[in-house]
């Protein structure tokens, strides 16, 4: 891929990767998994409608999503090789993401129904109990994918994006000029004021001596 090419995947991968991460990082904090209202009813547990008793989170999708996200905020301020290595923490995260969703909401999802069960006072018939994934889970698993398809282009393309200007650099103490350099620099001794000449003094300067000389 030429460079050029390469620079034009840089805003879209980014907000691409942004958006996905950011979509999965509020899901994730969402309930996964569900007795409805409705089921609830059925089973004559009325008192258990909205009490939140019924429903499975997966809170280290979303803390893993919000890592994610640190990662592309960033990657923007970044250069060169430390772009790439940010994308591939902001890929595994979203990874990891997936994973716990993949994990909860269907290799375990029994566990999940024996917890809801215990929770509801039905043990008995927690292998009967009607779990079903919510709208949030299936938000979460495709922002999860977008998620991990931006991070992964991110760390193929970014040696090829733009970067930000060294202007944009904090000052290092080479670059930066002493107060005492800029005074002597730029202020005739006979427009210094009497605070600026004690000043001069006390740091070892003569300001009878010309600065030009």
């Amino acid at each position: 891929m030429s460079e050029e090419s390469g620079r034009r995947t840089f805003a879209p991968v980014v907000l691409v990767g942004l958006a996905a991460t950011a979509a999965a990082a509020v899901a994730g904090h969402k309930p996964m998994l569900e007795v409805s209202d409705a089921e609830l009813g059925k089973l004559g547990l009325q008192s258990a409608v909205g009490q939140g008793v019924a429903r499975a989170e997966f809170p280290l999708a979303g803390a893993l999503a919000l890592v994610a996200i640190a990662c592309w905020g960033v990657l923007l301020v970044m250069r060169g090789r430390a772009r790439q290595v940010l994308a591939a923490l902001a890929a595994l995260s979203a990874g990891g993401v997936f994973a716990v969703l993949l994990i909860g909401g269907f290799v375990q999802k029994s566990d999940a129904r024996t917890d809801i069960a215990d929770n509801l006072g039905l043990s008995v018939i927690a292998d009967q109990l009607p779990l079903t994934w919510t709208p949030w889970f299936w938000v979460a698993f495709a922002a999860s994918v977008v998620s991990v398809a931006a991070a992964v282009s991110a760390v193929l393309y970014a040696p090829q994006w733009p970067e930000m200007g060294s202007k944009y650099d904090a000052p290092t103490s080479h670059d930066a000029p002493t107060s005492h350099d800029a005074k002597g620099a730029e202020t005739p001794a006979e427009e210094r004021t009497s605070l600026d000449l004690w000043k001069s003094m006390d740091e070892g300067d003569d300001p009878t001596e010309d600065p030009s000389h």
